[in-house]
């Protein structure tokens, strides 16, 4: 286990690394200027050898693996730069908008866990059914929406139309728990529907093939109760696919959050990134981009770890 973890923890800094050179030099060939995010809206004002004295002084008149390489540097040692368009820390504005995005993500996972999972379960134990026609078709339907559609229409419905909830904004879970949940069931709602989907078909899927196995049959020729057979050796031995669809659907919620930070008008990273993005304001968007990046490879690593706790069969050598 020990040197599975040091090998992961290896690519995992590779990764990273890989990650961040790709969009360093990506963001280099956007047709927007960063000048223009670093002087503001008077850069007309501006002669040539001044746009050259400011573009030295943030050192983009290097050469741009020689930018990398300051970047890289400064960024592990915590110095993540300054935002071009207001001079403040990245780090900083990166803290202030985190917690939204992990209260956006953290609802979408929750509601994607528990509507997609029990769903397919039941629809397993169900086959046939009318039940299980009915959510594998709400299934397929649900993951044919896109998800700014599926928020246009919940916007329109439960906001403008029926006016139970909030349209736009929210606040921190810690600041006001009712308005906080009030403001975020829609997001949490548009962001879990396309998840859930994907884990009902998975979790039928899989126990479905479990309830086939022979060590099923087995159990049930001893006489076991069907409740056990399904909760102990049946629910725990379909659970390995699932982690894995989990670990992914991580990644894609968060690339999510900035469709739905946008339409909602949450202040998270998403709708920081796309502020970003639109003034080139590059140490932003790397900000942005590694943390995210940090999070999907978090979250793949402890899907692997957790593989040996659902079945004890896999096993990491030293």
């Amino acid at each position: 286990m020990t040197k599975y973890l040091i090998n992961r923890l290896i690519q995992a800094v590779a990764i990273f690394i890989f990650v961040s050179m790709i969009v360093f030099f990506a963001l280099r060939i956007l047709p927007e200027d960063p000048i223009y995010s670093i002087v503001g809206d008077d850069s007309e004002g501006y002669t040539q050898e001044q746009v050259d004295m400011i573009k030295k002084e943030y050192g983009l008149d290097r050469a741009i693996p020689i930018q990398y390489a300051d970047w890289l540097g400064a960024f592990v040692t915590g110095d993540w730069g300054n935002s071009y368009q207001n001079n403040q820390p990245v780090t900083r504005l990166v803290g202030m908008r985190i917690p939204y995005t992990i209260q956006m993500a953290a609802g979408s996972f929750i509601i994607a866990i528990l509507f997609g999972v029990a769903t397919g379960i039941v629809a397993a134990l169900k086959r046939n059914t009318k039940y299980d026609i009915a959510a594998t078709g709400s299934a397929l339907f649900a993951l044919a929406l896109p998800e700014f559609w599926i928020a246009l229409v919940l916007i329109l419905f439960f906001s403008v139309q029926l006016d139970l909830v909030p349209t736009f904004g929210t606040v921190l879970f810690w600041h006001n728990p009712l308005y906080a949940i009030q403001s975020s069931i829609l997001p949490w709602i548009a962001g879990g529907i396309g998840g859930a989907a994907t884990l009902m078909r998975q979790s039928r899927s899989s126990m479905l093939e479990t309830m086939g196995e022979d060590f099923i049959r087995t159990a049930r020729s001893k006489g076991v109760s069907e409740k056990v057979v399904v909760i102990k050796h049946a629910l725990r031995n379909s659970l390995l696919p699932l982690v894995t669809i989990l670990g992914l659907r991580l990644g894609r919620i968060l690339g999510g959050a900035i469709i739905l930070e946008t339409m909602f008008v949450w202040p998270g990273l998403g709708a920081l990134s796309v502020t970003a993005l639109k003034k080139a304001d590059y140490p932003v968007i790397m900000g942005v981009v590694m943390v995210s990046a940090a999070a999907i490879i978090i979250a793949n690593l402890i899907t692997d770890l957790l593989y040996t706790y659902i079945d004890p069969r896999i096993k990491y050598g030293d």
